[in-house]
């Protein structure tokens, strides 16, 4: 009984983390109730905050260079660290694999990536960056960077550095979180 009540408070309180800020009051009546009123808090702040990067960088970049969100996902990774499997990115980014290859096919095909036989492997492929395709990258860079430091700028060095060891070790640690639930497995 201790337990649980300490932790439905300890859940109480996670859910108000930052409401006594000066600029909590200045939120939508909606995004407040999601805010502070939301068993999952952190997922929902993770997504509000995803999309508000997302949504104006993506439509952006598919604007000004003509590449659609997994494309660039793609170009990025290989911008990021030349010579990767389809795998690497598809495991680095959410997306499916064959949603991957699709988009590298495309990629090729635009002279923006290409692709070589691994020669430590030679039944697999690696993917390198072309010339093109390191254009595209370093003229998203600027946007990008900007966006995400406008979305810091309400917070200090410290809490900026503390954000980025906190999000890192929940990123870190991902891979060991439980798989979806089955509810039926548990009804036995």
């Amino acid at each position: 009984m201790t337990l649980r009540l300490e932790l439905s408070t300890f859940d109480a309180l996670l859910r108000q983390g930052g409401k006594t800020s000066p600029e909590a009051g200045s939120v939508d009546a909606l995004v407040s109730v999601k805010l502070w009123e939301n068993p999952c808090w952190l997922s929902f702040r993770i997504n509000f905050l995803a999309l508000q990067f997302n949504v104006p960088i993506y439509r952006w970049i598919e604007k000004e260079f003509g590449l659609q969100r997994p494309e660039f996902v793609v170009l990025y990774s290989l911008g990021l660290s030349d010579g990767l499997t389809a795998s690497a990115i598809s495991a680095s980014s959410g997306f499916p694999k064959n949603t991957i290859s699709r988009v590298i096919q495309k990629l090729i095909d635009k002279n923006i990536i290409r692709r070589e036989i691994d020669p430590a492997d030679l039944r697999s492929f690696v993917l390198y960056i072309t010339d093109e395709g390191k254009r595209i990258v370093d003229s998203a860079m600027q946007p990008m960077v900007e966006r995400e430091k406008a979305m810091l700028s309400g917070l200090t060095p410290a809490e900026t550095l503390m954000l980025s060891e906190l999000l890192a070790k929940v990123v870190v640690n991902s891979p060991v979180s439980p798989p979806m639930i089955n509810t039926e497995e548990n009804e036995e």
